[in-house]
C-alpha cells in the first residue's frame, strides 16, 4: 500500500463509526449541530474513560497506529501507561496526531489535532516536509477544549478542510478527564519524532516508531492537568524509533533530543510556567520532548540512547501522597 494512497481521515472514519455505534459502551455523548456536523463529547459532559481515550488516541494518529494500555512500573512508582506502536511514523504523527492547529472563533479557542489537518494543511511547512497530503470528502478532527465549539467555528472548520458540514466530525475531549490524559500521553512517539525533525532528521527516514508513557492522574483545574499529562511525557516517557541514516548524524541529534537537554528541564511543568510569568513563548520549546530515545540504526544495525527517567520529579508533579 503506498503512502499517498492512505487516507488519515478515511482510516481515522471507520473508527470514529465504532465510537459512535458503541457510544454508550464508551461513555461518550454524540450530538449534531445545526449544521450537521457531528460532535462526540469525551470528557466534558460525558464521562469517557480509558476505553475512550485509547480509540481516540487511534483515531487522532490517522488509524496508522495502534494504541494499548497496560500497567508500568517507573522506578517505585507503578501507573497505568499507554503503549503506541505505527509503521508509518511520518503520516501518522506528524501528519495526523500533531497538535498544529489552533482553532479561534471569536471567544472560542481550542487545539486542534488529528486527521482533519492533513486536509487544511496546518501548518504546510510539516506536509511539505512528509510529503503528504490526504484527499478526503469527510474531516476528522481532535479538539482539546473544555467547551462545545460555536457553530461559526464548526462552519470555519468544514470550510478550511472543504467538507460539508455533515461530513465533519468533531471529537471533543478535555485535559482534565481520563480521557484527555490518556490521549495526551498517547503523543510520546509524535513529540520524539517532533523533537528528532526539529533537530534535523529527516523524518521520512523513519521507518517505524513505538512508545510508552505513564497515563497522568487526573486534576479538575486545566492547568494542573496540563502540567501533568506534559510531565509524563518529559520526564516518564520512552520513544523508541527505527531509522535509515548515518551513525554520526544520528549521534549528534541524539545528545540534544531528550528534554533533559533542555535548560528549562528539572522542575514539575506547572512551576517552570509559573517561572516563565504563564508565557507559554518564554518556555524553552527543546523541553517538549521524551524523557527517553532509544534509536536503531536500520542502515548499520547499531542502537543510540539518549536521556533518563525521572521518576522524582514526576512525583512531584502528580503530588504524590506516601
Amino acid at each position: 500500500m503506498q503512502t499517498q494512497k492512505l487516507s488519515v481521515n478515511q482510516l481515522a472514519y471507520s473508527l470514529v463509526n465504532r465510537l459512535c455505534d458503541s457510544a454508550n459502551e464508551f461513555r461518550v455523548i454524540v450530538k449534531k449541530t445545526s449544521s450537521g456536523a457531528t460532535l462526540i463529547d469525551a470528557g466534558i459532559e460525558a464521562q469517557g474513560g480509558f476505553a475512550a481515550g485509547r480509540l481516540i488516541t487511534e483515531i487522532c494518529l490517522g488509524g496508522l497506529a495502534k494504541a494499548e494500555i497496560s500497567y508500568k512500573r517507573y522506578g517505585d512508582l507503578e501507573l497505568p501507561s499507554i503503549f503506541v506502536y505505527t509503521d508509518y511514523p511520518a503520516i501518522s504523527s506528524l501528519g495526523s496526531q500533531f497538535a498544529g492547529w489552533q482553532i479561534k472563533e471569536g471567544k472560542y479557542t481550542a487545539m486542534g489535532s488529528g486527521p482533519a489537518r492533513a486536509l487544511s494543511l496546518k501548518p504546510k511547512e510539516m506536509y511539505d516536509e512528509i510529503d503528504y497530503k490526504d484527499s478526503s470528502d469527510i474531516a476528522v478532527l481532535v479538539l482539546e477544549t473544555s467547551q462545545a465549539p460555536p457553530e461559526e467555528a464548526v462552519a470555519k472548520i468544514a470550510k478550511d478542510c472543504n467538507v460539508a458540514p455533515e461530513n465533519l466530525f468533531l471529537i471533543l475531549v478535555p485535559t482534565s478527564c481520563v480521557a484527555g490524559s490518556v490521549q495526551i500521553s498517547g503523543r510520546i512517539v509524535e513529540t520524539g519524532l517532533h523533537k528528532l525533525t526539529e533537530q534535523g532528521l529527516d523524518p521520512k527516514l523513519v521507518t517505524n516508531a513505538c512508545g510508552v508513557a505513564p497515563i497522568a492522574p487526573v486534576h479538575p483545574k486545566v492547568a494542573q492537568a496540563m502540567g501533568r499529562t506534559n510531565d509524563a511525557i518529559i520526564y516518564a516517557g520512552t520513544a523508541y524509533y527505527t531509522v535509515n541514516e548515518d551513525d554520526e548524524s544520528l549521534k549528534e541529534i541524539l545528545e540534544k533530543a531528550p528534554a533533559s537537554a533542555s535548560k528549562g528541564y528539572g522542575k514539575p511543568f506547572m512551576e517552570i510556567f509559573k517561572e516563565a510569568g504563564y508565557d507559554f513563548y518564554k518556555i524553552d520549546p527543546g523541553l517538549f520532548a521524551p524523557a527517553v530515545f532509544v534509536i536503531n540504526n536500520a542502515k548499520t544495525g547499531k542502537t543510540f540512547r539518549g536521556g533518563k527517567i525521572d521518576v522524582e520529579v514526576f512525583k512531584k508533579s502528580i503530588k504524590l501522597q506516601v
